[in-house]
């Protein structure tokens, strides 16, 4: 019997990773994790975590407008970007450290370096050759520019974090989550933002009645949007840039965020020269256990591109340690994922969009109301919410729900619950409400959309 230096060799200190790698460890394996940056991966560190940070320092400028209506006398405001940035580093910094103490507390070996696998059950690092019984892949992804030119001039989300200040004129290129997440970030910290995306309505692949509410909430804040604007080119004027378009006028900024997707990080990692099946994009190919075409290779997280979020990274790592070395073989279930925008307003879905759900040939009911934040009633503020559940015609049953407004995410993950467990819409209707708030709307929809209004939704 093969002597093999390590159990496990993760590849990758993300989410996925990290939690792979304790869990394991706390079964008694003996693990190696390597990573060439920080621990944490990017949600911890260039990811959702300190963008939802900026999220929060964005919206005190609407808080501060918010509360004059209820008597609150605000003095003038003003923004420090560099005080934000220092705390937001100060407490990446700490959840670090608690990283490194959950790792040491699983006895997991943390190698600082680029891991290439060499074999099925070798790696290589730091120009030493470590044997493995089996091989975890959790190297993320990277945001990705567009090959035009100029392009060296632009950013991503991840330079976007730790900007040394906050330039006045911001073009935004993308749609996205992210794409509208940092739009309403830099509005909302005084920015003048221009958001140019190639589409016709942010946020492809949500349903339809959400990016349009959303485009629209978006518009009313101040936010320039430019659709079908797909750039050509970036060039240098003076001390900013100009952004060039096949069609319609340029857009004159101090920077330029490009935020137009991500890709699967595996390039020069070695895993196509073993024969690991792999997407165009450098996605791993797995199967339902996070496994390989070579089975001693194991993959999970964003390098997979099933669904990049973070908890299912965390799923599936700890599913994929709970199988291996726990002797708890469990796959991990990828329908009804909850996932929130954080955009403002935010974002919170679950199940299936409306058009989704008839593409799948579901004859529908639809629940869908908007309405003002009872917040809102003094502040003045315009902003409205959208509350949408997509009904089963057949079988009753909720396959799927959607909110934009305050809160949203905090809200959909109760609902996402419930979708999770198949309740019926009778069920939803038998619930009482908690009055007066906005999640009580869930309950209380009674109303169908008339079916030609629903078809023209699609």
């Amino acid at each position: 019997m093969t002597q093999h230096d390590y159990d496990l060799f993760v590849i990758g200190a993300g989410s996925g990773g990290v939690r792979a790698a304790r869990i394991a460890g706390g079964y008694g394996a003996r693990v190696a994790l390597a990573e060439e940056s920080r621990v944490g991966g990017t949600c911890v560190m260039r990811g959702c975590v300190p963008k939802k940070f900026l999220v929060y320092a964005a919206h005190f400028a609407e808080d501060f407008a918010d509360a004059r209506g209820y008597g609150w006398t605000v003095g003038k405001s003003k923004h420090d970007w560099k005080t934000l940035i220092r705390n937001k580093n100060a407490e990446l910094n700490r959840l670090e450290k608690s990283y490194l103490s959950l790792l040491k507390g699983a006895k997991v070996d943390l190698i600082r370096g680029r891991a290439k696998v060499v074999g099925p059950e070798a790696v290589e690092i730091n120009g030493k050759r470590i044997s493995a019984k089996t091989i975890l892949v959790s190297t993320g992804s990277w945001p990705v520019i567009p090959e035009i030119p100029g392009r060296e001039y632009a950013i991503t989300s991840n330079e976007a974090l730790d900007l040394p200040r906050l330039p006045k004129r911001i073009a935004v290129v993308g749609g996205g989550y992210v794409a509208v997440e940092f739009a309403g970030i830099f509005h909302g910290l005084g920015a003048d933002v221009t958001l140019v995306y190639r589409g016709n309505v942010v946020l492809r692949g949500f349903d339809g009645d959400v990016r349009a509410h959303v485009s629209e909430e978006l518009k009313k804040k101040g936010i320039k949007i430019g659709y079908g604007r797909e750039p050509i080119a970036i060039e240098k004027k003076g001390k900013g840039y100009r952004l060039r378009f096949a069609q319609g006028r340029p857009v004159d900024c101090d920077l330029v965020m490009y935020a137009t997707g991500r890709a699967p990080n595996t390039r020069g990692l070695g895993l196509d020269r073993l024969g690991v099946a792999m997407e165009k994009n450098g996605a791993v190919k797995v199967d339902q256990w996070s496994r390989s075409s070579v089975p001693s290779i194991y993959a999970v997280g964003d390098v997979t591109n099933r669904i990049n979020l973070t908890p299912v990274a965390l799923m599936e790592g700890h599913a994929f340690a709970d199988t291996i070395f726990g002797n708890r073989p469990r796959p991990v279930d990828h329908d009804n994922v909850a996932s929130a925008v954080f955009s403002q307003p935010p974002v919170g879905v679950v199940g299936l969009s409306e058009e989704r759900a008839r593409e799948k040939g579901f004859a529908v009911d639809i629940y869908r109301t908007t309405f003002q934040p009872m917040r809102h009633s003094l502040s003045g503020n315009k902003e409205r919410i959208l509350m949408k559940l997509v009904v089963d015609c057949l079988s009753d049953k909720v396959l799927g729900a959607h909110m934009v407004g305050p809160d949203a995410p905090e809200i959909i993950q109760g609902i996402g619950i419930a979708v999770k467990a198949g309740l019926t819409k009778s069920a939803f209707d038998r619930t009482i409400g908690i009055h007066p708030t906005a999640a009580e709307e869930f309950v209380t929809l009674r109303s169908k959309v008339p079916e030609p209004v629903a078809k023209a939704a699609e």
